[in-house]
């Protein structure tokens, strides 16, 4: 009789892991909300409910679930069909999958006829980094953001993903939602609420005002805690909505500071400091500006935290940025 092998507490055990990611349950709980308040909500995921979290949803509501299996493509014009009858859904997969595969049936299917579904890309940015190129996002914000009528969001966390969700079933058009992977720090108490297209200003400074977006919030909230202990007057803006982007809020910060800079864990190319340059432009500013993220590059392959620590997207290396840029 054979031995039953005994697995090593080292191995990478994929739902093992999961199962620990503290904000994965935001999605699903949210959506769950939703249902018991009477809302046709319906979920999917192209074969990634233990990564997204959705499992728990579909656990609670299996009638509302469907699993497309790993057909992205077919899952988004499948969505744009349900939302046709009346339904509301939300459909989930690798955000590198939606903002780049998907980019034809989002146009056609969803955008073009005006449809509300919700798109939820998950593990942004090179928030996968060992999985290598095909996995990272670093160029979705641009794509999305691209497409006429289509709205997208990055979340910092999970108590902002979950009320941006709740707040979804009023807003008209359909929706990007750029999330990370269910490990991101929490910046947010549970409950606090989201408007979309309005920015949220945590501090205004006059040397500095760093707008972030996504799970670059959090470190660049403790980049801008380092840098008052130098006696620079730092602000921090949340800019959850990168599409409708809040421009008042971007001409206020960029009349208040010597020096904006952008922080984004995508390619500074077409993202939110693209975002942000074309709102300047647009007035007129003469404020400088410095889009900080991925420059214009293929991410390297490691783990995330390594990853972030390379590319200067934790606390750290967001603090060292605008020393290069203001003279003391």
């Amino acid at each position: 009789m054979a031995q039953a092998q005994t697995l090593s507490p080292d191995s990478w055990q994929y739902r093992a892991l999961n199962a620990v990611n503290p904000g994965l349950s935001y999605l699903s709980d949210a959506l769950i909300e939703l249902a018991q308040a009477g809302h046709p909500v319906m979920a999917g995921s192209a074969d990634l409910q233990y990564s997204n979290g959705l499992n728990r949803f579909a656990s609670a509501y299996p009638d509302r679930y469907v699993q497309f299996g790993i057909s992205e493509q077919n899952m988004v014009s499948a969505a744009a069909g349900l939302a046709t009858t009346g339904a509301m859904p939300f459909v989930a997969t690798f955000a590198s999958f939606l903002g780049l595969l998907c980019c034809e049936q989002i146009r056609m299917d969803v955008a073009y006829t005006k449809l509300p579904v919700r798109l939820i890309g998950h593990h942004t940015g090179i928030s996968l980094g060992f999985y290598g190129t095909s996995h990272h996002a670093t160029e979705d914000i641009s794509t999305m953001r691209a497409i006429a009528g289509l709205t997208v969001v990055s979340p910092a966390d999970g108590p902002q993903l979950a009320a941006a969700i709740k707040a979804s079933v009023d807003w008209p058009e359909p929706i990007y939602f750029r999330i990370g992977r269910g490990r991101d720090p929490q910046v947010y108490e549970d409950g606090t609420p989201f408007t979309f297209g309005r920015a949220i200003v945590h501090s205004r400074g006059s040397d500095l005002n760093i707008i972030a977006c996504g799970i670059t919030l959090h470190a660049a909230l403790q980049a801008a805690a380092r840098l008052r202990e130098d006696g620079l007057s730092v602000g921090v803006i949340d800019m959850p909505t990168i599409k409708p982007l809040d421009r008042e809020a971007v001409l206020a910060a960029a009349g208040q500071a010597r020096v904006l800079l952008t922080v984004e864990e995508h390619n500074v190319m077409g993202g939110l400091g693209s975002a942000v340059a074309e709102v300047l432009a647009d007035a007129g500013s003469g404020t400088r500006l410095r889009r900080h993220g991925i420059y214009d590059e293929y991410s390297l392959i490691a783990p995330p935290t390594t990853l972030y620590a390379h590319y200067r997207l934790d606390g750290a290396g967001i603090e060292a940025v605008p020393r290069e840029l203001i003279p003391r």
